[in-house]
């Protein structure tokens, strides 16, 4: 398509709101997605830690490690 002048591009025949709404709204989603996602990789990575840790200790006291937390081969 071609528009006659960039106010014409942005009003898009009296559609502008609703196609830069949802451009608006898709992008935020994106965004928070984003975040949410990489606050979830910080708390996995904090929870391998602690395990890790809790391992290592069951260990050096010669406990065993419970079936659900051992590692496939």
């Amino acid at each position: 398509m071609q528009w006659e002048s960039w106010a014409a591009f942005w009003e898009m025949g009296g559609k502008g709101g609703y196609v830069w709404w949802s451009y608006a709204v898709t992008f935020a989603l994106v965004a928070l997605e984003l975040v949410l996602l990489a606050q979830r990789r910080k708390d996995t990575l904090k929870r391998l830690l602690r395990w890790r840790r809790a391992v290592g200790k069951d260990k050096e006291a010669g406990g065993r490690i419970p079936a659900a937390m051992e590692m496939e081969r």
